[in-house]
């Protein structure tokens, strides 16, 4: 994890260097957030096929959800008295993931990729509640408050990859390429 500069003030009941040290888990979530939205974003523009409508329509609610969740995490950052950095370049060279690698594809295909999207980015989500948890309530609240909105996308992006018998067409896969190649060939055999 990068380290955030030392303020020289932070939110009363918190040190400095505890202000600095949840300022880095917060950045970290403010880059995974950005890529977000801009990934929801590419997808909605990127998709095609039978489902094209349902999935477009239902990934801009999404987008602006993630939105205000950045600029919340930023908002929070400033706070406790570090600067947030929301720039691409910032974005690109501190983040742990890869692009993603899907243009234009099948809504399934694309939901089946996004799936792997949202397990990064929820597990990454969860790892940040836990390190906030009794250091500071407030971020940590605005984090558990993130991971509800996130899985509620995640399972509306998994009703389209789940079977009537609760399996999901993309069960196995460890790439987003490798979802979006099984949620595809799913969608092909039903």
């Amino acid at each position: 994890m990068a380290r955030a500069e030392l303020p020289k003030y932070t939110v009363p009941g918190l040190t400095p260097q505890q202000g600095s040290e949840v300022a880095a888990i917060l950045q970290e979530r403010l880059n995974s957030l950005n890529d977000l939205a801009l990934t929801l974003k590419h997808i909605h523009w990127n998709v095609v096929g039978p489902q094209f409508i349902a999935v477009h329509e239902m990934l801009d609610p999404q987008v602006d959800a993630v939105r205000e969740m950045v600029d919340e995490a930023a908002e929070r950052i400033a706070t406790l008295g570090v600067a947030p950095y929301g720039t691409p370049g910032y974005i690109v060279k501190n983040r742990t993931w890869d692009d993603y690698g899907i243009g234009r594809a099948g809504a399934i295909d694309h939901l089946g990729a996004l799936d792997e999207v949202y397990d990064g980015v929820i597990e990454s989500h969860r790892k940040a509640m836990k390190a906030t948890e009794g250091v500071d309530d407030v971020t940590n609240d605005l984090i558990i408050g993130q991971l509800r909105q996130l899985e509620l996308f995640q399972w509306f992006v998994r009703a389209h990859l789940e079977s009537a018998g609760g399996r999901l067409s993309t069960q196995g896969a460890e790439t987003e390429k490798q979802a979006a190649s099984k949620a595809g060939a799913a969608a092909k055999k039903a």
